[in-house]
């Protein structure tokens, strides 16, 4: 099961390891990896916003935009207003 644990405005899926008996999270929305392990949910926050602050840190250090650039596929844009005037141009066609 998973779940999401918002950790300095920044969303984590949140996942139980029956293996080892903890919790681990994992930042989403950054553009590296990022995660943490604890033994219950307050240990678990402190320690993810730990390895946020390290991951954040080593990004300005190096000059890194910390947070995924998401992409619009334009294609999703623009299919539903073509599909709209297909039959126009279908029609437009025929009649030239």
């Amino acid at each position: 099961m998973m779940n999401l644990m918002k950790i300095n405005n920044i969303n984590a899926v949140i996942q139980y390891d029956p293996e080892i008996e903890m919790f681990r999270g994992e930042f989403v929305e950054l553009n590296g990896g990022a995660d943490f392990y604890a033994k219950d949910i307050e240990s678990l926050k402190k320690e993810g916003a730990i390895s946020l602050k390290v991951f954040l840190d080593a990004c300005k250090k190096r000059n890194i935009e910390p947070k995924k650039k998401f992409q619009v596929n334009l294609m999703c844009v623009y299919l539903p207003i073509f599909m709209q005037i297909l039959p126009v141009l279908l029609w437009l066609k025929e009649k030239a």
